[in-house]
């Protein structure tokens, strides 16, 4: 299966490659996940963009600490997903290749590095519609049907 690829690459931009590790984050009932909330209110899954010399899960761990003081069990890749997009706040043309995991197993751990943006725990169907990146979107649906299949 080819890797989806969102948004449309617009030749008049010079694109920046921004690679992403992310986690689909569950509660302990399996309603909810872990979202982030930007400063200006976009809905985001947490991870972020690879550092030098990392792997995935080195990644994730990294950003799980600094985003919200946690640290989790990474579970199987959900998938790959890509997407070209322009970023006002950045004057920035990305191209925003990501790796999606399962996650369980939250625990507090520290307290966040991070203190500007809102962290919540969000029922499913509203982090699907609310989510910003549809990239972000995919991999919640790759995580409901992991779950479908072990239910």
């Amino acid at each position: 299966m080819t890797d989806p690829v969102f948004g449309t690459k617009d030749p008049r931009y010079d694109y920046v490659k921004r690679v992403g590790v992310y986690g689909v984050i569950p509660d302990h009932s399996g309603r909810r996940i872990l979202i982030l909330q930007a400063p200006n209110g976009a809905d985001f899954l947490p991870g972020g963009g690879v550092e030098a010399g990392e792997d995935d899960h080195a990644t994730l761990t990294r950003e799980l600490l600094e985003e919200f003081g946690v640290s989790v069990d990474i579970g199987p890749r959900l998938g790959r997903a890509a997407e070209y997009f322009y970023s006002h706040h950045r004057e920035t043309a990305y191209y925003h290749p990501a790796t999606f995991y399962a996650c369980s197993n939250m625990r507090i751990t520290a307290d966040p590095l991070e203190d500007f943006n809102t962290l919540m725990m969000m029922p499913i169907d509203l982090a699907i519609a609310q989510l910003k990146r549809p990239t972000h979107r995919y991999a919640v649906a790759q995580w409901l049907k992991m779950q479908r299949a072990t239910d």
